[in-house]
């Protein structure tokens, strides 16, 4: 499998780019984080009743089995009661049905006798009626019981199958798919159809926030493109008269860093907002040589912060936007590049097949990232230990790109913290 932490030898290793220098150390294992501590001090276990217990187990058990439980159950105790009641009525059909003694004829000095000896065989015929019918009763029970299970996990089946096509439809939305994926329940007006319906109107209105979102990001960043190009120029051609101040220069040009910095947070945005709609560039990629040239065009960046980036590069096609892609791979090692160590800091990159998924993976050496705050790190505008300060190296999008890009081509994108320091970020594609 593709990880900074495999062993991996130069043998069959493509050629490093231009500024890239390849290191035979991989980096440390890293892994998701474990308790390193014990306990808080005074605390103790939680006593548990046996009703939580039987609760737990039950919560445990899925709505399917919940069902197909209770319709036995229910198939049981009706069954249970139908057999007590036929129990009593053979004792009273027999009774009813069984001869007098005085349809035979015997002396009058023996009636005694043939009476207690008839009731003796009616009472011995009852309860050899009830034996056998109690024991027969009994297996055709336990037969039916397991027939009314397999029944009821049947009904269960049938009566979910709607609840299994919304989770298969929640399961499958997107961004890009809000607009034509609903779940179109079909059948009669009952609870199940109204919740499909509620369902349905919740993403048209979705949609409707998400268009409307991008809508104004791709408007709002071009309306503010054109007076930062204007200030801009105004900026170069300030510094550019000869008889300006140094101080005025030195002004102009603070105000023209801080002026290069929104066009490149506009820009940013701009990208953001293409990469949350539906792609509509679609053609074949090789990763590998995405991932060439992103290194490629930051190796002098990695070679004035002193970073060493070792690229192992294997071929791995698929179908999407190249310069999307591109942006993808180029913010990956840009951030890495960016967060690293002051000095000797690594970064690695490599591409491939593994498991049958397309995967390109960005490793850094850098400072400690809390696990809790690697999720954070994909939202717009987040940064380590900063909340849209200390925005020096950035406005805190890059990896907001990349996760954007990478859900538009279909896959997805995780990071964990790497242990010493710094990030590993794994991106999975579907390959061609």
């Amino acid at each position: 499998m593709i990880s900074p932490h495999s062993e991996r030898g130069e043998r069959g290793a493509p050629q490093a780019v231009t500024a890239v220098r390849r290191t035979g150390t991989p980096p440390p294992p890293s892994g998701p984080p474990a308790w390193d501590g014990p306990p808080p001090v005074g605390a103790s276990p939680v006593r548990v009743s046996p009703l939580d217990r039987v609760k737990r187990i039950t919560d445990r058990v899925s709505i399917r089995w919940r069902l197909t439980l209770t319709y036995g159950a229910l198939f049981f105790v009706a069954g249970a009661l139908l057999l007590f009641v036929m129990y009593v009525m053979v004792a009273w059909a027999i009774d009813v049905a069984w001869p007098p003694h005085t349809a035979f004829d015997y002396p009058p000095e023996d009636e005694w006798k043939v009476k207690q000896y008839w009731a003796l065989q009616r009472d011995s015929a009852i309860i050899v009626a009830r034996q056998h019918m109690l024991t027969r009763s009994l297996l055709a029970l336990v037969g039916l019981g397991i027939l009314a299970l397999i029944i009821g996990y049947v009904v269960a089946d049938r009566a979910l199958k709607p609840i299994q096509q919304m989770t298969t439809t929640a399961r499958t939305l997107s961004d890009s798919t809000l607009a034509h994926e609903r779940i179109d329940l079909k059948g009669p007006n009952d609870e199940l159809k109204e919740l499909a319906d509620t369902f349905d109107a919740m993403l048209t209105r979705l949609n409707v926030a998400f268009d409307a979102q991008r809508r104004f990001v791709a408007n709002a960043s071009h309306e503010l493109r054109t007076p930062l190009t204007i200030n801009r120029t105004v900026l170069e051609i300030a510094l550019g008269d000869p008889e300006a101040s140094a101080d005025l220069k030195t002004l102009g040009r603070t105000l023209l860093e801080v002026n290069a910095r929104n066009e490149r947070l506009i820009e940013g945005l701009l990208l953001l907002a293409r990469s949350e709609r539906e792609l509509s560039v679609r053609k074949p990629v090789d990763v590998k040589e995405v991932a060439e040239t992103a290194v490629e065009q930051l190796a002098p960046r990695a070679e004035e912060a002193g970073v060493t980036v070792a690229a192992e590069l294997r071929n791995a096609e698929t179908v999407g936007d190249p310069v999307l892609l591109e942006r993808c791979v180029a913010n990956l090692v840009e951030n890495a590049i960016k967060h690293n160590l002051p000095e000797s800091g690594k970064v690695w990159v490599r591409t491939g097949m593994v498991e049958g998924a397309l995967v390109v993976q960005v490793a850094n050496t850098g400072p400690h990232v809390p696990a809790y705050e690697v999720n954070s790190l994909f939202e717009p505008f987040r940064r380590l230990n900063a909340d849209r300060v200390d925005s020096a190296k950035g406005a805190g999008l890059g990896l907001s790109i990349v996760r954007a890009v990478v859900r538009a081509h279909g896959g997805n994108v995780a990071a964990v913290p790497r242990d010493g320091g710094g990030l590993v970020v794994t991106v999975r594609l579907q390959p061609r």
